[in-house]
């Protein structure tokens, strides 16, 4: 009786890591893309921490929130907000695999926010934004269900 009983916790974990690692949004600890605040990226022009007095559950994620109004506006349309490609780094995806993002590292085109592994890979998505999106969308509905190795 005790393999079965080894074997039953043994896909339980597995099963568990397994779906973290191919988590569609980029989380870490301090939730979805970092705790920061997808909102303020369009209304304040920035990177903000949100805080867990603002916090909504979305996409198997935690998202942290500035302000009450913040919040609000992502209920209301978190397709509007919630960064392309799960706040994976957007040139990444356009290479066809997930990379972690900074808060930073960050462009809203066409009212859509993307997120990069930093300012140095920004500044090369910058020079040709229209094709990585375009190889960006085309990779994301493989990718998305990936596993993340970070």
């Amino acid at each position: 009786m005790k393999p079965f009983w080894t074997l039953i916790v043994c896909f339980c974990i597995g099963a568990c890591s397994s779906n973290q690692n191919t988590a569609q949004v980029f989380a870490t600890e301090a939730g979805a893309i970092g705790g920061y605040d997808p909102v303020a990226y369009f209304t304040q022009s920035q990177p903000v921490k949100g805080i867990k007095e603002f916090s909504f559950e979305y996409a198997d994620q935690s998202w942290y929130f500035a302000s009450a109004e913040n919040l609000e506006l992502f209920k209301s349309n978190p397709e509007k907000y919630a960064p392309q490609f799960g706040g994976y780094c957007a040139y990444g995806m356009s290479r066809g695999y997930k990379a972690k993002t900074e808060p930073d590292a960050w462009t809203i085109v066409e009212g859509k926010l993307y997120l990069n592994y930093n300012t140095d890979v920004r500044n090369i998505w910058n020079e040709k934004q229209s094709e990585f999106i375009e190889k960006a969308n085309a990779n994301w509905p493989t990718v998305k269900v990936s596993k993340f190795e970070n």
